[in-house]
């Protein structure tokens, strides 16, 4: 059975940072993309990012340079680094998994597995 679980969502203030974590396990971590998406109350789910076999990250425009997607290979986890958060970053934040074939990267259809998700919530 595939799971992935994300963690590591909580209450913060605006311009703090965060790290959200999300372990695969049931497939090969080594073989798959692995995508961060978004979804705010009353929004459309909203790619974040995504990170590739050999550790080429694709961003959105609205996370780019604040947020940093990496991976360990070897503890089959990839992570979310949030800085500089703010009240608009408020989301439930979900991973995605991605095998081959590989999809387009910021299409939720690509993905073969998601984890639950995580709420983020940013005070200002």
């Amino acid at each position: 059975q595939v799971q992935l679980v994300e963690s590591g969502g909580r209450l913060v203030q605006a311009g703090v940072s965060l790290r959200l974590s999300c372990v695969l396990s049931g497939r090969t971590f080594s073989q798959a993309l692995m995508g961060w998406f978004r979804q705010a109350p009353g929004k459309a789910r909203e790619f974040v990012g995504r990170i590739n076999l050999i550790n080429e990250v694709y961003y959105s425009n609205s996370v780019k340079g604040r947020f940093t997607i990496s991976r360990d290979n070897v503890e089959n986890t990839a992570y979310l680094q949030m800085n500089s958060l703010t009240p608009e970053d408020t989301a439930v934040y979900y991973c995605a998994a991605d095998f081959p074939p590989f999809g387009t990267a910021y299409l939720s259809a690509a993905y073969d597995y998601w984890g639950q998700g995580t709420q983020v919530t940013v005070s200002s």
